[in-house]
């Protein structure tokens, strides 16, 4: 940004993410402040061009160049130079470095909201209006609903006041799709707020028109108007002070320097004189000041002039000060370019004069900061909304081009002018005057400040000097000029109607001063106009506007002006006389023609539409006749339902306006509505009431026409006509019969349809019910206060009264409270016949016309005595069980000390979860006990519990525990309470394994299984509840066999229990069978080992001996885990076979056998040579033999399915219910046993239903079989 040119700050902050313009461009200035303080160490102003630029009055929207043709000596000859310097010196960077923010910045970064905007809440169809105060003045801000920009419309309306201070939105007819954010922008300050649209309560009403009303925001409404008064107020009295302290101490520092300030005339030449130190040429300089003439650009009301002063000294070069701020050697001449070399610029910025030397710095800041705001109070509007003070109206202002001349013939050698110095050009013209006093565009002469202080300093030699060299020559003393008379208050722009009166106001610093009216360049002329001074107010009223006087407006008065527009207007207006006639209601009958008329006036083209209930008429179905003078609308047959809201809306280009009748049409009446209410009946009479018609017909009810039949007749009995009251009471009933009635509303339209009731019994004796029990109010030592409700069957009737009865504690006598002739009337009672310190219970009794009713239930006893003090704070709070779901509670019961704290009669007990910080009661009535079980707990929260005493005096402060209570039991060691668990486990393969374990452990433990010390496969299903754990191999492999161990653990121990599963099958025969004779009467038997020795450790042998003179087989040996055996005892002569079979926990294998062994005696090797044979292959897809069969099973009662399967080999087996497997299931136990596939369902609930698959696969085939379970209720 220090590089950057000023128009590129705010896209720099967007592109960076910076909000706080302000902000920044204050550390800007600072930044700029210490880099010309960094080059100006060395007492020399450097030149920046780049911040010469930037200062410059062509940032500002207007250039002026100088020429200076200066003398430069040079041996002994004299030489011109031609230097082009820019009039704005580098120096203004140091003095006025805190002002050089644009003005537009500045009051843009002073605006703020004395009132911002306040959420609002509107009806539908309803307006809605916004309003803030702003602390300076604004001519608009921008509004903004929902993210985009609003504009003044038919929708919105945005409106300012006259000073500018107070902006208002008013949204018409809110909808839903209104509702949102809306927001005003003033500069960079902005204030939000919602608006919320409320349905309509009323759906029904929704096509019908009401008065629209307009929202406000919520709460004490503020007089807007006052605040910004004093807004006013607070702004002027800031400005006058700051004023009057920059005087205050330029006046110190003039007196402090010794010098005195002369302003000549405000017409004349302004000459400063300055007082001199003693010296010779005192004298002469003050002559040739006399002398000399001084030229400047002339202006309506004055000059420029110039101020020769002379230095201290006296004998140095005289300087001459020009309106301009411009120190010049004297002797220079002072030229004016032809005015048409001027250049067009923008208005200043500034109202007073920058000085510009050093020795004032401190003044110049202050008079900155001075011009600064009051050029951000006039430049935005002032108090009457002055418009040329807000930029809107420019006047473009040629600059001019100066020119240095200095002859070396005119300048003696003391470097004192000639009196050749006087001549210049006067180039000025009017349209080169200021705008008025706000700063917009200056005065050129001295009594007006100059635009910017330029200063051109001379060395000693009296040669001009560029201002980028070193400073050579004196201080020049700051110089604070009266600004004069001045606008306070500017015109505004004013939209008149033509016809009206129109009025213009502005207001000058001075009583005295006069001025002129001007309208579009000429001077206002009296025969039209009316022209008022009352003190330093000015006025300029048009009696009667018309067409020719729109214009601009210009006030002038001292030099100064201010202008305004008044734009003449002509839109739709009413004759007041017939606007009442039209807004007075229409009434016509049902059936009849309604006419509606207005005249107007206004500029044509004009726009009608007619409206009934905010819905445009058309002349389909309507008769509209339109002309330029009045429109007339004419409503054929109308209707009850044409009744409502008639609206005319006239617009032209110059506005818009409404006029809003009613339209009345009358009818008869609806009928009465119903249900009847009987409000009484008994013997002697029914008495019931009804509700008004809905609509009346326009006409208020004058009677109702009653008609009674009785049940059981046919005819109807006219009872005539009663008064506009919707109840009726007939006493001319005979005791249990049944009425209907008849009821007519009438009006002056007509008579409605008829309402017929349901019927109605007269002469039922039915007594009231027995009221609640009585609740007792208060209770004294003489009194007790008892009251009661209405009992809910009232019999029919009314309730005349009531019978209140006491009972003393222990006795079995009621007696009255009140005499038999003077029943209660209301519901409550005071019972003073009581003796103090008894104890009392009452029951009421209610009356009706049929007579006594029945006794409520009698009261909670009560003593008679003086209310009691509430307790004091139980004691030795503690918790002496927990669980998951409760805790138990115990306490001891507070101290009775006599006058202070009496007993307590129950207690409540509270509790509150750790993370919530409300309280629940536990109990809803009070427990008499000291202990109190909590139930409900979540387990393992945290929970607060406290206890509170109670009595008749009150409630005592809460006790509560000193830590928190964790809903858990008291710790347990785990511990297995199934003390029948199986230690080994054979399981069959292809069969499932199911380990239950049952523990008890506090808290609830951590559960861990393990295979053989390592994590279990995912094959397995483990299973956890509170007490149990059980885990669950659905189909079991030979490689499931091991050690199976659980570890459940808690913060009190652990503890383990392991179990061995091995999973087999039938052990595989032995290998062939040879036998060995190695000693007489013996044989060895040998055999290949199964196939199955290897994978079980546990398989073993049996030998088998068939001997040839026996038919039995008989064993010779069992449990062998080797392959060779030597039997004995074989008798020569005999014949004997042998058979091994392998065995293992599951079963026994088919067997091997030998040859035979005979009588002949061999001593070889008995080899046994088995023929040769071709194997066949055995294997086949699986079928099932026994398919299922269809079950019905009752509900909670076990089902049993089974089938058989074969197939080689062995084929894997896979049960599903509705197409989900079940093998995994720990609801269902599934089996297979040689090809017998059998399912149990323990309970059969309806869950359980649907259809059940059976699949057997192996690598041939795959088979299925299926049936369906039906559960029974």
């Amino acid at each position: 940004m220090l590089e950057a040119d000023r128009k590129d700050y705010e896209r720099i902050c967007t592109e960076f993410g910076v909000a706080d313009l302000h902000l920044i461009l204050k550390k800007l200035e600072e930044k700029k402040k210490k880099r010309v303080q960094n080059k100006c160490k060395d007492g020399a102003i450097p030149y920046d061009k780049e911040v010469t630029e930037k200062h410059s009055i062509k940032s500002a929207g207007r250039t002026k160049d100088f020429n200076i043709k200066g003398l430069m000596q040079k041996g002994n000859g004299l030489e011109w130079v031609d230097e082009k310097v820019n009039l704005l010196d580098t120096e203004l960077n140091l003095v006025d470095e805190d002002v050089t923010l644009l003005s537009t910045e500045f009051k843009l970064s002073n605006v703020d909201f004395v009132i911002k905007i306040q959420d609002l809440k509107a009806p539908e169809r309803d307006n809605a209006l916004f309003a803030c105060v702003l602390t300076h003045p604004l001519p608009k801000i921008t509004w903004m609903g929902k993210g985009s920009a609003l504009e003044d419309g038919e929708k919105y309306s945005i409106t300012v006041s006259d000073h500018k201070l107070i902006h208002r939105l008013l949204i018409r007819d809110c909808n839903q799709l209104d509702k949102g954010i809306y927001s005003a922008v003033a500069g960079i300050t902005s204030c939000s707020a919602w608006l919320v649209v409320q349905a309509e309560s009323e759906p029904g009403s929704a096509g019908q028109k009401r008065a629209c009303k307009t929202a406000l925001a919520g709460g004490p409404q503020i007089d807007l108007e006052k605040v910004a008064r004093e807004q006013q107020i607070k702004n002027r009295e800031e400005m006058e002070k700051i004023l009057a302290a920059v005087k205050a101490k330029h006046g110190e520092v003039q007196l402090k320097e010794g010098k005195s300030l002369t302003t000549s005339g405000r017409d004349g030449d302004g000459v400063i004189s300055a007082v001199t130190g003693p010296g010779k040429y005192n004298g002469a300089v003050k002559d040739k000041l006399n002398a000399a003439k001084t030229s400047a650009l002339s202006e309506p009301t004055g000059s420029k002039g110039q101020a020769k002063v002379n230095n201290s000294r006296g004998d140095g070069p005289e300087t001459i000060l020009d309106a301009s701020g411009c120190v010049t050697r004297a002797g220079a001449q002072l030229i004016v370019d032809d005015p048409k070399n001027k250049k067009h610029t923008r208005s200043g910025q500034r109202d007073f004069d920058k000085v510009t030397e050093s020795s004032s710095k401190s003044v110049d800041v202050e008079f900155n900061q001075i011009q600064t705001f009051a050029t951000s109070q006039n430049e935005v509007a002032d108090s009457y909304g002055n418009k040329d003070s807000t930029g809107s109206v420019r006047r473009p202002r040629r600059t001019r081009k100066v020119q240095w001349k200095q002859h070396a013939s005119e300048q003696d050698p003391n470097g004192q002018a000639s009196d050749d110095d006087d001549e210049s050009e006067d180039a000025a013209s009017d349209g080169d005057e200021n705008e008025d006093s706000t700063g917009q565009v200056m005065h050129s002469s001295c009594s007006k400040q100059s635009q910017q202080p330029q200063k051109t300093v001379n060395d000693a030699t009296g040669t001009a000097t560029h201002s980028r060299h070193k400073r050579q020559g004196p201080m020049i003393e700051d110089v604070v000029i009266d600004p004069g008379v001045h606008f306070i208050c500017g015109l505004s722009d004013v939209n008149a109607i033509i016809n009206e009166t129109a009025e213009l106001t502005c207001k000058l610093s001075s009583e005295d001063c006069e001025g002129a009216w001007f309208r579009d360049g000429k001077k206002v002329s009296h025969d039209n106009f009316s022209v008022t001074k009352d003190r330093a107010i000015h006025k300029l009223v048009i009696i009667r506007c018309k067409e020719e006087h729109s214009g601009k407006y210009r006030f002038e008065a001292d030099g100064r002006k201010t202008e305004a527009m008044i734009n003449v207007q002509d839109p739709p207006r009413f004759n007041p006389e017939d606007l009442s006639a039209f807004t007075e209601p229409v009434t016509v009958k049902v059936g009849h023609n309604a006419i509606f008329k207005l005249h107007f006036v206004g500029h044509e083209p004009i726009k009608i539409k007619w409206y009934r209930e905010g819905e445009e008429l058309l002349e389909d179905n309507t008769k509209i006749e339109k002309s330029a003078s009045h429109s007339r609308l004419l409503l054929s047959r109308c209707q009850r339902k044409d009744s409502g809201e008639i609206k005319i809306k006239l617009k032209n280009e110059h506005g818009c306006i409404e006029a809003i009748s009613q339209l009345i049409v009358l009818d008869k009446p609806t009928p009465p509505l119903g249900p009847v209410e009987v409000t009484e009946s008994s013997a002697i009479c029914i008495e019931f009431r009804w509700r008004p018609p809905k609509d009346d017909g326009g006409s208020p009810v004058i009677n109702y026409i009653m008609e009674r039949q009785q049940v059981g007749r046919n005819t109807w009995k006219k009872i005539g006509e009663i008064p506009a009251v919707s109840s009726y009471r007939d006493t001319d009933v005979d005791h249990g019969r049944k009425y209907w009635y008849r009821i007519r509303a009438v009006t002056a339209e007509g008579t409605s349809e008829v309402m017929e009731t349901d019927d109605m019994q007269a002469g039922t004796l039915a007594f009231p019910g027995p009221p609640a029990p009585p609740k007792v109010v208060s209770a004294y030592d003489e009194c007790i206060n008892i009251s009661w409700a209405l009992p809910s069957n009232t019999g029919g009737s009314r309730i005349l009264g009531y019978i209140l009865e006491k009972r003393k504690k222990g006795s079995n006598l009621w007696t009255v409270v009140n005499a038999m002739d003077e029943i209660i009337k209301e519901k409550k009672y005071a019972v003073k016949d009581v003796v103090a310190g008894m104890e009392y219970e009452f029951r009421v009794t209610a009356i009706n016309l049929s007579g006594v009713g029945e006794s409520s239930n009698p009261s909670e006893f009560v003593f008679a005595r003086d209310p009691k003090k509430p307790p004091g704070k139980v004691t030795s709070l503690k918790v002496t069980e927990t669980s998951y779901s409760h805790l138990v509670l115990t306490w001891t019961k507070p101290e009775v000390k006599p006058g202070i704290q009496d007993e307590a009669k129950g207690y409540y007990v509270d509790i509150r979860p750790a993370e919530c910080i409300e309280w629940s009661r536990c109990n809803s009535t009070i427990i008499i006990t000291t202990s109190f079980t909590v139930k409900g707990l979540k387990s393992m929260d945290m929970y607060w519990v406290r206890v509170i005493a109670t009595n008749d005096g009150g409630d005592s402060a809460p006790e509560e525990l000193a830590n928190y209570v964790l809903a858990m039991p008291s710790p347990v060691r785990p511990k297995f309470t199934n003390h029948k668990m199986k230690s080994f486990m054979v399981v069959r393969a292809g069969n499932s394994v199911r380990i239950t374990v049952n523990f008890e452990a506090s808290p609830r433990p951590y559960i861990m299984w393990l295979k053989d010390n390592g994590p279990v496969t995912k094959r397995i299903t483990i299973s956890n509840s509170d007490g149990s754990s059980q885990l669950l191999i659905p189909s079991s492999e030979r490689s499931d066999t091991g050690i199976y161990s659980i570890m459940v653990k808690n913060l009190a121990g652990q503890e383990t229990f392991s179990t061995e599963v091995r999973v087999t099958d039938d052990p595989k025969p032995p290998g062939p069978v040879e036998l060995e004779e190695n000693v007489p009467g013996t044989v060895t038997v040998t055999w290949e080992p199964s196939l199955d020795e290897k994978r079980d450790d546990r398989l073993h042998y049996t030998v088998s001996k068939l001997d040839s003179t026996k038919r039995t087989w008989t064993t010779v040996a069992d449990r062998l885990f080797n392959n060779k055996i030597t039997v004995c005892n074989i008798m020569q002569g005999r014949e004997y076979l042998f058979r091994v079979y392998a065995k293992n926990d599951m079963g026994i294998s088919a067997p091997s056998e030998s040859p035979t062994y005979g009588t002949e005696k061999k001593k070889g090797k008995f080899v046994v040579s088995v023929p040769t044979r071709k194997d066949c292959d055995l294997r086949c897809a699986p079928t099932f033999i026994v398919p299922l069969k269809l079950h019905t099973a009752p509900k909670g009662y076990e089902c049993y399915m089974s089938c058989a399967v074969k197939g080689n080999p062995k084929p894997r087996i896979t049960w599903y219910r509705n197409h989900i497997s079940l093998n995994t299931n720990t609801n269902y136990y599934i089996s297979d046993t040689c090809g017998v596939c059998s399912m149990l369902i323990l309970r059969v609930g309806p869950k359980d239903m649907g259809e059940y698959t059976i699949t057997a696969e192996n690598a041939v085939g795959r088979a299925e079989c299926s049936t369906v379970l039906s559960v029974r209720e």
